[in-house]
């Protein structure tokens, strides 16, 4: 680990089972995350010809928070469960540096998202000449603003460390009493990445419930593709709202604690006090697939196709026939092999799937079924009882009867 100080750092200053709690939860939420995030960028995906423009922050985010995932967690986690921070310091600064751009390109990403829907809700005029270049120079931009905050530490404006609990790293938040230039950094992170960027949100969101509630019956006559806001957009807002709240409510103990380290008596902050302020700060990246997967309604019927068609093809039913003539017969498990139904209820080729002849890769058994051709089979019922017989062998008044 280095000499004496730097080993000291590194060293747990809370309990075991606290840690043990932490590496639990880092552990759940990780999982959580990777799933949920790994879902939505999968449908994201599935329906990128389809995305409106400001659906590209949302998939913008859901990067931002799976790379957080990706970064973090596998050095987090085994740091808690061993109670010491397991690797070295280059480590430890590149896990800081991680935090940091995935973080602020978040929250970044949120106060576009909220400009965005201001300007489509507040200022249709503009808003729906929004496209999609716009959106995607926007998240450029996004990645740009969060990455020169990201790069300062390296450059020497500021400093990254280890967390005072001693198991994570991210930016020193003692070294502003040391440093003049980490106390500016500081002071700028705090009012660029956190007030302003709050400030935006809160006003944006502000102004959009005004809009709406002040005009409702003029937003109402304006329903159209060309004007106003439209049913996608107004869901948009109001999941855009919920995830802004989340992400807010997140961050917003570490961003109080990490103040009251740089700013006040950084000796006075309980150790425990930053360990859960962190961890409550990495849940943040469970809240945006759980909003818009389960909310929105585009995401979430692509979501349930997708999983019918993993369904159908691993559980459909596949015919092979013995010549090109006689087809492919594969279908979904509700349907049975695209058959018509009888006046009985049962399918007019019913189980005839049972009867095809072998696989087409099988030579000598496609020369032996060269003439071969579905029969198609009637269930008939007596009593409880019931039998299976070819509609060829019924008699002329039964098949009347069945046809």
């Amino acid at each position: 680990m280095g000499n004496a100080s730097e080993s000291y750092v590194f060293v747990s200053r809370i309990s075991k089972s606290n840690d043990f709690l932490m590496g639990t939860l880092y552990t759940i939420f990780g999982a959580l995350s990777l799933l949920g995030n790994g879902i939505l960028l999968f449908v994201a995906y599935r329906k990128k010809s389809s995305l409106k423009p400001a659906e590209f922050f949302v998939v913008n985010l859901a990067i931002s928070d799976l790379s957080m995932t990706l970064s973090l967690f596998p050095l987090a986690i085994p740091s808690a469960f061993w109670h010491m921070w397991l690797f070295n310091r280059m480590t430890c600064t590149v896990y800081a540096f991680c935090g940091v751009l995935f973080g602020l390109c978040s929250l970044t990403n949120l106060t576009v998202l909220s400009c965005v829907c201001w300007l489509k809700v507040c200022c249709p005029n503009y808003g729906n000449k929004f496209s999609y270049s716009h959106a995607c120079l926007l998240v450029a931009c996004v990645w740009c603003y969060a990455g020169v905050f990201a790069v300062g530490p390296l450059s020497g404006w500021g400093q990254y460390g280890a967390e005072p609990y001693g198991t994570a790293c991210c930016i020193d938040w003692h070294a502003p009493s040391q440093s003049s230039a980490a106390m500016s950094y500081i002071i700028c992170l705090f009012f660029f990445c956190y007030i302003v960027p709050c400030t935006v949100i809160f006003l944006s969101y502000t102004f959009i419930l005004l809009t709406v509630r002040g005009s409702r019956q003029a937003v109402q006559q304006h329903m159209s593709p060309q004007n106003k806001i439209t049913n996608a957009h107004a869901l948009i807002v109001k999941l855009s709202v919920a995830v802004c709240i989340g992400f807010l409510t997140a961050w917003s103990p570490y961003a109080v604690v990490s103040m009251w380290a740089a700013f006040g008596n950084s000796t006075a902050v309980p150790p425990m006090a930053f360990a859960l302020a962190a961890i409550f700060a990495k849940s943040s990246t469970i809240y945006n697939p759980v909003v818009y997967l389960a909310f929105k309604p585009n995401f979430r019927k692509s979501l349930c196709r997708d999983v019918a068609k993993c369904r159908s093809t691993l559980f459909g039913c596949v015919c092979w026939h013995s010549s090109a003539q006689k087809g492919t017969c594969r279908q979904s498990h509700n349907e049975e092999c695209n058959s018509t139904r009888l006046s009985n209820g049962l399918p007019e080729n019913h189980r005839t799937c049972r009867h095809c002849p072998c696989p087409e890769t099988d030579t000598g058994a496609r020369e032996n079924c060269g003439d071969y051709s579905p029969q198609q089979t009637a269930r008939i019922l007596k009593g409880s009882l019931h039998s299976e017989m070819a509609v060829s062998q019924l008699s002329n008044e039964m098949q009347s009867d069945f046809l």
